[in-house]
């Protein structure tokens, strides 16, 4: 097998020839740290393209092999096959100093590096491709990002799915022509570093388990504890810490390792400690208890209010209700000087009955109304503030604002300094129109007949906007991915992150804080994937999340001394499993000091999630936005 084609000149690759390991694993389930790979198969490729080796073979996981009826590995075609780490030393060797392509390939990574890991060896990959991430940049006219949509898309014969080395071979295709199109376009490969960084300043404390009950609120003055209040401890001790948690849990209280305006009570022998729990508890006016008082309390803790588990997966939902917008005031970006989220009052959506949306043939004809629809238009140069509002008047006009150049770009404005992009130059070969600020005054309608919209064109979604997730057969989707993505930075690196919060939009525990150093939940419901250093996504398994929690927070933050305002837009889009077509999509500017962004918020709204584009920024950095959500960093 060859990546030359007669469509791709190898010698003139440049950027995009390295020596590549195709890889694609079958596996027993979907959390690494869990589940086994069931069968493994390599293809090598050198930078001239030819093939250089192959391998495969099916694995005995010694486990059940899961969902037999996606894979069609029985228990019987396992018997006999080698264990992973009969055949771990031939895998690594085939990595070794290449750089890895999956199509979705932190799966396939993660899963290869927990299997290297229980062999007791390291697995031998500095660099990953994910033609996924890959295809999203190239944006083909494609109903979705499947391996098998894009393969009929790019005319690559599938025979397997689900077979590893046929799978495989299919990813070779779709990676020669990716690199065709991404070569055509001039983008930067997305190409991830590994293994990831982390970071011990927010490294969580071990888990706990979720309190049942809601916050009644503060412990009153010679009131008694309830279920569900909220406590913390701080300083020294007579009984050991970990004994006070243990039978506060037990009474059903929900111990904390943060103070915040949500705290019930904090237990401290010391009241005038200068520990930063303390001076908290002080500042917001949360009362205190030594533990003698409150080891008297925990005799007597009054019974609490359950959580309300409102999303039902058994609900039967009519297609009007599967999708709504309900009417939400705009989000300021107006920089807040306090250094934390909970001060400020973010859009709430209207108490209002819901409005149904417009049905998919309703949004075809309204969008087609407008004198941009169908266009994606990419806007280059000006100031911040200029090139934010050239992107805000472009979705209002019906069209969608592009923050990087894809096959799916129809037009270019060219705001002052713009002609200096980089970009220009395949701008101007690929012949693209061009227009300058005035053109988005009076633009020019395409003929609808012209228009070519894909059969599941995403909504765009204004700053504020809202729209229902929809629930196919009465229940949520299995997996909802919020995938952001900006233009490629040279002086600083983005950070896409995710609070799972409860009624009081508070953490219940360190771990409901995802980032790039606890990359996913204790449960596997939150998971952070890296596509790329200009794409990051947060999967969500909405129907496993906890009753507690009633709000996921979506946020960017910007790890350097750069702004938002030099970074520019970021691009929002929400789909139903990984490779999914998008259901909505939202084009975020901040304003120009704020180095963090509140991106999304996906919220429960009776039985529904509701998904809201927010675009609140802050001064302020990750550490203070994380305190802000009560999650424990130290000093």
């Amino acid at each position: 097998m060859s990546l030359v084609s007669p469509f791709l000149d190898v010698s003139a690759m440049g950027d995009y020839a390295y020596d590549w390991a195709l890889v694609d694993v079958e596996t027993s389930g979907l959390i690494a740290r869990r589940d086994r790979v069931l069968s493994v198969a390599v293809i090598t490729v050198g930078p001239d393209g030819e093939q250089t080796g192959e391998f495969s073979t099916l694995l005995n996981p010694g486990c059940d092999p899961g969902p037999v009826e996606v894979h069609g590995l029985t228990v019987e075609r396992l018997q006999g096959a080698p264990t992973f780490d009969q055949v771990a030393g031939r895998i690594g060797a085939m990595l070794q100093d290449r750089v890895l392509v999956a199509h979705n390939a932190q799966f396939d990574y993660d899963f290869l590096a927990y299997e290297f890991a229980r062999a007791r060896m390291w697995l031998p990959v500095s660099q990953r491709l994910c033609t996924l991430a890959l295809n999203r940049q190239v944006d083909p006219p494609t109903d979705d990002m499947k391996l098998g949509t894009l393969a009929a898309h790019y005319n690559v014969p599938q025979q397997r799915a689900h077979d590893a080395l046929d799978d495989t071979r299919v990813l070779a295709g779709v990676l020669r022509a990716s690199l065709r199109e991404a070569a055509r376009l001039d983008l930067p490969l997305p190409l991830v570093t590994c293994p990831p960084r982390a970071e011990s300043q927010f490294t969580p404390k071990p888990p706990k388990t979720p309190c049942a009950y809601r916050n009644p609120g503060r412990l009153t003055p010679g009131g008694p504890l309830q279920q569900g209040m909220k406590v913390a401890i701080t300083g020294e001790t007579a009984y050991a810490r970990a004994e006070l948690v243990g039978r506060a849990v037990a009474a059903g209280l929900n111990m904390m390792t943060s103070v915040s305006r949500h705290t019930s009570a904090l237990v401290t022998n010391e009241p005038a400690a200068d520990s930063t729990k303390a001076r908290r508890a002080l500042a917001e006016g949360v009362p205190v208890v030594d533990e003698q008082t409150f080891l008297r309390l925990l005799a007597d803790v009054r019974p609490g209010t359950a959580h309300e588990a409102t999303a039902v997966r058994g609900a039967p939902v009519t297609e009007s209700e599967a999708e709504q917008v309900g009417p939400v005031e705009p989000v300021s970006t107006t920089t807040s000087a306090v250094p934390a989220p909970e001060a400020s009052a973010l859009p709430t959506a209207s108490p209002c009955v819901p409005v149904p949306s417009p049905r998919p043939s309703q949004l075809l004809a309204d969008t087609l109304d407008k004198p941009l629809a169908g266009r994606r238009v990419l806007v280059l140069g000006g100031v911040h503030a200029d090139a934010a509002a050239a992107r805000i008047r472009v979705v209002q006009l019906g069209g969608s604002a592009a923050i990087n150049l894809s096959a799916s770009v129809t037009d270019v404005v060219l705001l002052p300094g713009g002609e200096g992009d980089r970009r220009m130059r395949r701008i101007t070969a690929l012949e693209l129109p061009v227009h300058d600020l005035h053109w988005l005054a009076s633009p020019t309608a395409m003929d609808h007949n012209a228009v070519v919209l894909r059969p599941q064109e995403p909504h765009v979604m204004p700053r504020g906007g809202v729209i229902d997730l929809p629930m196919p057969n009465g229940g949520p989707a299995p997996e909802w991915y919020v995938t952001a993505g900006w233009a490629p930075q040279s002086d600083c690196e983005i950070d896409v992150v995710a609070f799972l919060l409860d009624e009081d939009e508070q953490v219940t525990f360190d771990e409901d804080f995802i980032f790039y150093g606890a990359p996913e939940s204790p449960a596997g419901t939150a998971r952070l994937l890296t596509g790329g250093p200009a794409e990051q996504t947060i999967a969500l398994d909405l129907a496993s999340l906890p009753p507690a929690t009633r709000k996921i927070v979506v946020a960017a933050a910007i790890d350097g001394a750069a702004t938002f305002g030099t970074v520019g837009a970021i691009q929002i889009c929400a789909a139903a499993g990984s490779s999914g077509a998008p259901l909505a999509r939202a084009t975020l500017d901040a304003a120009t000091t704020e180095r963090t962004m509140l991106l999304v918020e996906i919220y429960r709204r009776g039985p529904l999630w509701r998904l809201r584009a927010v675009g609140q920024g802050y001064d302020h950095g990750l550490d203070a936005l994380a305190r802000g959500y009560g999650v424990d960093i130290a000093d």
